[in-house]
């Protein structure tokens, strides 16, 4: 993997954009491995001087938890402890943010905006310590001390994990068939401490397995073990994972079998032979993701526990049917999001089903992670959590809340579903929510700054707010909401709904650079991620879009442009309302 590393980091972007081989090692690792784009890898890393040992920081928003990283490229093959202290160091300091940002670089300041953010959300912390090397042996035993002292703090609890030679090269084959990487797995099994049965014309293995033995099991770092789950980990400061922790370390580790439910695995093919070596085939857990993921971050603990044990349940279900509905029977248990729980309500079903009816080409995904049926029309899909995020931009005009769909969900559900909505309506907002996503391409047809692109979970709602602000300016209803359906049906019958989106993108950027020329108050820096989210970033798009029309008529050629595009822009009086307010 060095030499591999060595000669790609030699492209272009990497030369390009980072001074020197650590970065780029680093950003590699955050491309090829955290899936960032281009511009979301720039801004990830902070390495640099004052970067106090830490070279990037990834704010995964969709499962909430924050990659605090450490990089070392190194060709030798062995590495001390000095990095895992480096860790450390950087751990201790996030503990004062602001003591912290007093000293730290410009890069780092910055994301430090975002952190807090993310500490404030409850975000999970994870701290990896990426190197082509390997640890030493006394390096290792400090990884399990490390491990203790991040895991049981009560002030900033913490997980880290080392991601070594092996480590990398098992995650970028993984990442090059991440579509569904099929899991085996052999363990010996000790005799009396298991029993084989059949029940229900299945084979199933009841097993004690020793707690360590967990370790072995495929998949757990990067969730691919969990995928028939209903869910991923919830981290360490979830309640149960707490009192998972606790008896790891505590003195009654030999009673965690009594302590504990047990795990439950499904696989495709399962084998017991004489010798008590049973064989998993495309095994997959789907009761237990949190307790394997918390044993995992007290590995070097679990390590040298000989006599703690742990119940698992093997099952043979090849039918992916039957394997889903055993995944959602085990987690009964399991919290489950706002969204989920709204997918049967009667309005978001009346919803779909006028939907299906006005385009029978189009399908309208009401549950996570369904799909819609071959031979639908792909720009006719609308998916139920999406709909949400359009309607709290279009019509709350909240597209610094749109991100969030707990909110959505929950908070704001009443208002945002509240009304009989119509098909036409839903669509016009697919449409242009399309158009918009058109331009969030590392080839950047919208000319957006490159802040933006970075931020592609939050800003892409922006531009679909400035687009409907376009009509309302144009049509002197600043207090007025217009129908989507009504705005896209006249831009497109004038030809103008690519002209219109770039507008509504061009006018992001002026709110952007706006908003960063401001003086700051004291020592503060101006964080990009912290304006978007907030709603004075809304009232500079407002004074970009007026700005916009005000000074068109004077660019060469600009009358005559000005009144085209006004004319194409002018809607009737019937079409507006007043926001849905949810706020």
């Amino acid at each position: 993997m060095y030499e591999k590393i060595k000669n790609e980091i030699k492209q272009d972007y990497y030369q390009q954009n980072f001074s020197n081989d650590g970065q780029r090692f680093v950003a590699w690792y955050i491309r090829n491995i955290h899936s960032l784009d281009p511009n979301q890898t720039k801004y990830a890393i902070t390495d640099g001087a004052d970067d106090k040992q830490i070279d990037a920081i990834v704010i995964d928003d969709d499962n909430s938890k924050i990659y605090i990283i450490q990089g070392k490229f190194i060709g030798v093959s062995g590495v001390d402890a000095t990095p895992l202290r480096e860790v450390l160091s950087s751990w201790v300091q996030l503990k004062d943010l602001v003591i912290l940002q007093e000293t730290a670089n410009s890069k780092l300041k910055q994301r430090l905006n975002d952190l807090s953010s993310a500490f404030d959300d409850e975000y999970d912390i994870e701290f990896e310590l990426v190197t082509t090397s390997s640890l030493t042996e006394s390096a290792m035993h400090d990884l399990g001390v490390f491990q203790q002292q991040l895991a049981e703090s009560e002030e900033l609890s913490a997980s880290l994990n080392l991601v070594d030679s092996t480590e990398i090269q098992r995650r970028y084959e993984l990442a090059l068939e991440r579509e569904s990487p099929l899991l085996k797995h052999t363990l010996t099994l000790e005799p009396e401490k298991y029993m084989k049965l059949n029940i229900a014309e299945t084979n199933v293995v009841l097993t004690a397995i020793p707690l360590k033995e967990c370790l072995e099991f495929p998949g757990i770092k990067d969730g691919t073990l969990f995928r028939k789950n209903v869910r991923q980990s919830l981290g360490l400061n979830n309640r149960v994972n707490k009192q998972i922790k606790n008896t790891i370390y505590s003195d009654r580790h030999k009673d965690f079998f009594f302590f504990h439910n047990g795990i439950t695995a499904i696989c495709n093919k399962m084998d017991l032979s004489e010798d008590n070596t049973i064989s998993l085939n495309g095994i997959s857990v789907v009761n237990g993701c949190q307790s394997l993921t918390t044993i995992l971050s007290c590995s070097e603990k679990v390590k040298e526990l000989d006599d703690s044990y742990i119940m698992f349940r093997f099952y043979e279900i090849p039918q992916r049917d039957r394997g889903d509905k055993i995944s959602i029977s085990t987690n009964t248990q399991s919290t489950v999001k706002p969204r989920d729980l709204r997918s049967n309500d009667k309005r978001v079903l009346s919803l779909k089903k006028t939907f299906e009816q006005r385009y029978s080409q189009g399908y309208f995904i009401t549950k996570r992670g369904e799909e819609p049926p071959a031979g639908k029309d792909k720009v006719h899909v609308i998916d139920l959590a999406n709909l949400g995020k359009y309607l709290m931009t279009w019509h709350s005009q909240r597209p610094n809340m749109a991100y969030s769909e707990t909110k959505i969900f929950d908070k704001y559900f009443e208002q945002l579903f509240k009304r009989d909505y119509k098909p036409e309506n839903v669509q016009a907002l697919n449409f242009w929510a399309q158009k918009v996503y058109e331009g969030w391409i590392p080839n950047n047809p919208w000319g957006l700054n490159e802040t933006l692109l970075a931020m592609k979970a939050y800003a892409p709602f922006h531009q679909l707010y400035a687009i409907s602000m376009c009509f309302s300016v144009v049509n002197n209803r600043t207090d007025r909401v217009p129908a989507p359906y009504a705005c896209y049906e006249k831009a497109l019958a004038d030809g103008i709904v690519e002209q219109v989106v770039s507008i509504a993108a061009s006018c992001l950027n002026t709110a952007l650079t706006a908003a960063a020329n401001e003086p700051q108050t004291g020592d503060k820096v101006f964080s990009p991620q912290n304006w978007i989210k907030t709603k004075k970033c809304l009232s500079g798009i407002n004074a970009a879009i007026n700005q916009y029309f005000m000074m068109l008529p004077s660019m060469p050629g600009g009358q005559e442009i000005s009144k085209n595009l006004k004319n194409s822009l002018t809607l009737s009086p019937e079409v507006f309302e007043y926001r849905w307010a949810a706020d």
